[in-house]
């Protein structure tokens, strides 16, 4: 496994003029980042709890803001981060500024905190669902640095898939400290805008309907006799597994897996054929572009 390293910033140098002599001395050779969450919701607790794991920024350098007390004490108290009293103090006290807040209330959050952001060299994330970089920068004064990030529900057990693009601006600096960041809660992907909409469909909307399927599996073990909680615990190995070997075996269509499973006249290629007959695949494929035509009408 990778180690895991600090997210640091080298800090500026004081200059001093002494008998004709320039000195420079180092206030500190490096210090870690700061980083503020506005919102302290499911995903930001996940991403939050992924940092802290993963030890890359200490948690007395991490800032918390959200409007509703309860959260906010809750996840301050669980991770011992510090908390703000508004989403312009968050800023405030931030090199990188996680926005973490519904997408029917960022317009706000961003005119609260441009004054703060104006001038600055302050690294913004979005994590809100449908609002793009240009509408971030529209909300602006500045030009600032934007990446815009779209991870899944399964950031809550570390095994998320996070898409992540940015403006102009970002630098690669910026590209390793995202990707630093979210690689506590997943796998990070570096994606083009305008493909979110799609990856928001496979890579978000997946996840209920890979649970629908698990819970099936597991019914019909329920049908012939067998217990639902033994039933969906194998039902959830076996596609947890399965996953592992697609993502182990990529060079490898997933066609050769189904094939090295179905033996000749056996019971898997009847339920494989059952399956095909019934429309599985279509049924997919139907799902997808639907929630993607809901997505466009959002």
């Amino acid at each position: 496994m990778q180690q895991k390293t600090n997210i640091k910033i080298l800090k500026k140098l004081k200059i001093t003029i002494k008998c004709d002599k320039i000195i420079l001395y180092f206030l500190s050779e490096e210090v870690q980042m700061k980083i503020g969450f506005i919102g302290c919701g499911n995903m930001a607790t996940a991403i939050i709890k992924g940092i802290i794991d993963s030890k890359i920024i200490d948690s007395n350098n991490i800032f918390l803001y959200d409007k509703n007390k309860g959260a906010l004490d809750n996840v301050s108290s669980k991770y011992n981060a510090v908390k703000c009293e508004n989403a312009s103090e968050t800023a405030k006290s931030s090199d990188i500024i996680v926005l973490a807040v519904k997408p029917n209330v960022i317009q706000s959050v961003l005119c609260e905190i441009n004054g703060v952001l104006k001038n600055s060299n302050k690294l913004i994330i979005s994590i809100a669902a449908g609002k793009t970089i240009e509408f971030i920068r529209n909300c602006l004064t500045q030009n600032n640095r934007i990446v815009r990030v779209m991870p899944n529900i399964n950031a809550k057990v570390g095994e998320a898939v996070c898409a992540y693009c940015y403006n102009n601006e970002v630098t690669d600096d910026d590209k390793k400290n995202v990707c630093e960041i979210l690689s506590g809660i997943g796998k990070v992907i570096e994606l083009d805008e305008g493909f979110f909409s799609l990856f928001g469909v496979i890579g978000g909307c997946s996840p209920a309907f890979v649970y629908m399927f698990i819970d099936a599996l597991a019914r019909a073990g329920v049908e012939n006799g067998m217990s639902k909680d033994m039933a969906l615990e194998i039902s959830a190995q076996a596609v947890y597994g399965s996953a592992k070997m697609i993502l182990e075996n990529l060079d490898t269509h997933p066609w050769k897996l189904i094939d090295m499973v179905c033996s000749p006249g056996g019971t898997t290629v009847e339920g494989v054929l059952s399956l095909q007959q019934n429309g599985f695949e279509s049924s997919i494929h139907q799902a997808v572009n639907k929630a993607i035509e809901k997505d466009k009408k959002l």
